[in-house]
This record gives C-alpha cells, structure tokens and sequence, in this order.
C-alpha cells in the first residue's frame, strides 16, 4: 500500500455517523475495524454489531451502553468514563456480535469503537477501569505507559484485540520496530492493526514509521496529529515519536485470520540491541 492509504488524517474517513470510519474494505483487509462517535450533550448513537464483536470505550466523557441481542436479551452498563485519554483508564463495554446498541450520553462526549470480525459470540460484559493492567515500559527517552484493556491476556474476546499507550513528550514508543504480518506458531501472529492518535495541547504532533518487511510491503512515515489514524496491513512498524512538551496517546486495535487469539511479534535484528522495552 502507498503511505496515501496507510496515514489517514483527520475528516478524511468522517461521515455523518462518525468522525472517525475505518471498516476491513476501507483497509483492505479482512478483521479490524475502528469508529469515533462525537455525541452532543443529550445525544445517542444506535449501531448493529454485526459480525464483529466491539468494544465502546470512552475517549471523553461518560455514557450509558445499552445493548439488546437477537433474542432479546437486553444489558446496561454506566460507563464513566473519562475527562481526556491522558487524564486516566476508562471503564469500557463489551458488545458482541450480532446485537443492536445504543449509546446515550447526558453531558457528551467522544467514544471509540473497537471492532473485529468474529466467529464467536461471547456475552455482554463490563469492563471496570480499577482492574485494567497499566505497565510502565521501556526507560530514559523510550519510557511510556501501556494500558492494557483488552489485551490478549488481560480481557477474553474472540478477535479483537485492544490496548492504549501514553508516549510522554520528547520519548520513543513502538520501539524497537516490530512487526506481526506472518503466520509462525509459537513466533508470530498475523494481526492488522489501527493506530489512532491523539496529541496533547494545542499545535502538538508526532510521527509514526511503518517500513517493508518483504518487497513492497508497506512504507510510510507519517506526521499525526490528534484524530488521525495509520493503517498496519503489514511490516516494521516503529517507533512512534511524541514531539518535546506533548504527550501522544494511540489507541491500537488489532485483530487477525489465526485460530489462536494471541499477540506474537518479531523484532527487527537491527534495533533489537537497543531496547528499553516494546511498543
């Protein structure tokens, strides 16, 4: 793919429903998807999962996630939420496939969908923010916090898998390069993946480096700034870099064609020597 297709800044896949769009046939691929739903104070957002199974996770603010199966059976769960993605973790919902579901906030605010095509449908479930796992990784100018939420050891989904990473201004993050784009049991997993940023404080931005892992594979170093998003089919991908005085936030969504939901990734051979620590 072109770095065209890969970096999609801000507005570019907006719609009426969403500020942010991105399905498997806008990728071209076949498992991940990610929506930004902007809701005025008062407003809802209505949505049919489908054959993907979704997690809403609130970028700001709170919102109340009511979720009703083909066989009526009906779930809700009061998110709170969140005043920024770099003030805290949220709370989050987990949506399955083939339900209808509404999204209601009181005060408004901006919630991410994170989906993937499944086979399983697994049950309604609420995901509360003291038991996600927060790792400090990495040190010196690689040091950043990962938030696992809906990692691949943290939380049971069938395809999707789901974490945010806070790069503190000045750092490195998705370091060293890595890559999951081959079948390899017990090596490495074969996961597409989103990156959305965000980007605190006025003016601030970052970059992200995806580089071929094979011949032509995926090459693009993209300047991001808050609401764009770059595509992973394939590749090196890293480092993620936070301009000096503004933190960077991803959130990255992943999933893939393999029987076991697992995250596996191979470093390249020329940064793996100066680690401090991945992603």
């Amino acid at each position: 793919m072109t770095s065209t297709d890969l970096h999609l800044p801000r507005g570019v896949t907006a719609n009426a429903r969403y500020a942010v769009d991105i399905d498997p046939k806008l990728a071209g691929w076949s498992h991940s998807s990610l929506r930004v739903v902007e809701s005025a104070p008062g407003g809802s957002h209505t949505f049919t999962t489908g054959g993907s199974e979704w997690i809403v996770l609130p970028l700001e603010g709170g919102c109340t996630v009511q979720i009703e199966t083909a066989s009526s059976e009906q779930e809700e769960f009061q998110l709170l939420g969140r005043d920024s993605v770099f003030a805290d973790v949220s709370d989050f919902a987990y949506v399955p496939r083939d339900a209808r579901v509404q999204i209601a906030s009181g005060a408004g605010g901006r919630f991410a969908l994170a989906g993937a095509k499944c086979e399983r449908r697994l049950p309604a479930r609420y995901g509360p923010a003291p038991e996600v796992p927060v790792e400090e990784r990495g040190s010196g100018s690689c040091a950043r916090k990962v938030r696992n939420f809906a990692s691949a050891d943290s939380f049971d989904c069938d395809r999707l898998i789901a974490v945010e990473v806070i790069t503190p201004g000045g750092n490195w993050s998705s370091y060293p390069p890595h890559k999951h784009d081959e079948h390899r049991p017990g090596e490495e997993s074969e996961l597409e993946e989103i990156y959305y940023f965000e980007i605190d404080g006025p003016g601030g931005l970052g970059y992200q480096r995806v580089f071929p892992s094979r011949a032509g594979g995926s090459d693009v170093l993209a300047e991001v700034r808050s609401g764009d998003a770059v595509l992973v089919p394939d590749g090196w991908h890293g480092p993620s870099i936070a301009q000096p005085g503004h933190d960077m936030y991803y959130l990255n969504v992943m999933a893939g064609p393999g029987e076991t939901r697992e995250w596996r990734i191979c470093f390249h051979p020329d940064h793996v020597e100066s680690t401090g620590g991945y992603r």
